[in-house]
C-alpha cells in the first residue's frame, strides 16, 4: 500500500498542483491509516464503510479533534478516488461516508435492559442462533473489540476456569485473560459443542455457515440484525456494547485501573472517558430528579 500512497502523492503534486502543506497532510493521514489497516489485518482493497467507522472510533480514542478526523477522511476519500481511477480498487468506501459532527460528545451506551433485549433475540434452536447468542454474550462479557472477537480461536477458550484469552489488537490493545460470566460460558460451551459437531476443522472460534472464520463485516451485521429485532432505535455497533461494558462496570463500583486492564488500553487516559460518561449520567439524573434542581 505504501507504494500506492507515494504514487498518489506524486499524482497530486504533478497533476493537481497540490501545495506542499497539502501533500504533507495527505502523507501523514495516509501513513496513520496504513498503520491502522496493518494492525487490523485489512487489505486496502477490502476496506468497507464499517472499517472506516472503526477507524473513526480509533481516532476518537486517540483524542483527535473533529478537524483532524475530517481532514483524515478527506485524505482517504481522495486516495481511494485515485485507486479506483487506476483500477486498484472497485469502489471508494469513503464516498458518501458521513464525517462525524459530534466531537466532544460522549459515546452512546445501552442500559442493562436494552442489552438483555438484544441477547434474547437469537434463536438457540438453530446453529446460527446458537452461534450468534454466544457471540453477543462473549462481546458483552468481555468488552472485546470486533477484530479481537473474530480473531479468537477455540484454544483461546478456557471453560474450566470461565476465561477467554485475548491476544490484543496490534499496538492498540494488550494481551490479556478476561473472565466471562456463567451465562456467557454456558452459551459458549453449547456453541462449541454443536458447532464443532458439524465437522468444522477451522481453528477459529466463530465461523460462518460455510465453516470459515467469521469476517468483521459479518460480525457487524450480526450486531445490527439483533439490535433491529430488539426494536432499539439507537445507532448500535460492536463498539457501543464495548462502551456499555466499561461504563456499567464503573457504575457498579469497578476501579478505573481494573477496567483499563480488561479493555486492554495501553494508556489509562483512554479509559477515563468512561468515568466521565458515568459522572455525566448521574449529573443528568440529579438535575432531572432532585426537587431543588428541577
Amino acid at each position: 500500500m505504501e507504494a500506492w500512497v507515494e504514487k498518489f502523492l506524486a499524482f497530486m503534486r504533478e497533476s493537481k498542483k497540490a501545495s506542499n502543506n497539502t501533500l504533507v497532510s495527505y502523507h501523514g493521514d495516509l501513513k496513520r491509516f496504513c498503520e491502522y489497516l496493518c494492525a487490523q489485518g485489512l487489505e486496502v482493497q477490502a476496506v468497507s464503510q464499517a472499517d472506516l467507522s472503526g477507524y473513526v472510533e480509533y481516532l476518537l480514542r486517540q483524542n483527535k479533534s473533529e478537524a483532524s478526523i475530517t481532514r483524515a477522511l478527506v485524505s482517504i476519500r481522495c486516495f481511494y478516488q485515485y485507486l479506483v481511477s487506476q483500477g486498484q480498487a472497485e469502489f471508494n468506501p469513503a464516498k458518501g461516508f458521513s464525517i462525524p459532527q459530534h466531537r466532544g460528545k460522549l459515546p452512546e451506551i445501552l442500559t442493562d435492559r436494552e442489552i438483555g433485549r438484544i441477547l434474547e433475540q437469537p434463536d438457540p434452536r438453530t446453529f446460527k442462533g446458537c452461534r450468534d447468542r454466544a457471540i453477543l454474550e462473549v462481546l458483552y462479557a468481555t468488552g472485546m473489540k470486533a477484530t479481537e472477537i473474530i480473531s479468537l480461536n477455540v484454544s483461546d477458550v478456557r471453560l474450566d476456569i470461565a476465561m477467554v484469552h485475548c491476544a490484543g489488537e496490534g499496538n492498540a490493545a494488550r494481551e490479556r485473560m478476561i473472565p466471562i460470566y456463567p451465562q456467557a460460558a454456558k452459551c459458549l460451551a453449547e456453541y462449541i459443542k454443536r458447532g464443532r459437531a458439524l465437522g468444522v476443522v477451522e481453528e477459529a472460534l466463530f465461523v460462518n455457515l460455510n465453516g470459515q472464520r467469521l469476517t468483521r463485516q459479518g460480525f457487524w451485521k450480526i450486531v445490527k440484525q439483533y439490535t433491529q429485532q430488539a426494536g432499539i432505535e439507537k445507532d448500535i455497533t460492536p463498539y457501543t456494547i464495548r462502551h456499555s461494558f466499561a461504563a456499567q462496570l464503573l457504575e457498579n463500583g469497578a476501579d478505573l485501573k481494573s477496567v483499563q486492564e480488561l479493555l486492554g488500553h495501553m494508556d489509562i487516559s483512554s479509559t477515563q472517558m468512561y468515568a466521565k460518561l458515568v459522572k455525566n449520567k448521574y449529573k443528568a439524573m440529579y438535575s432531572k430528579c432532585h426537587p431543588r434542581a428541577i
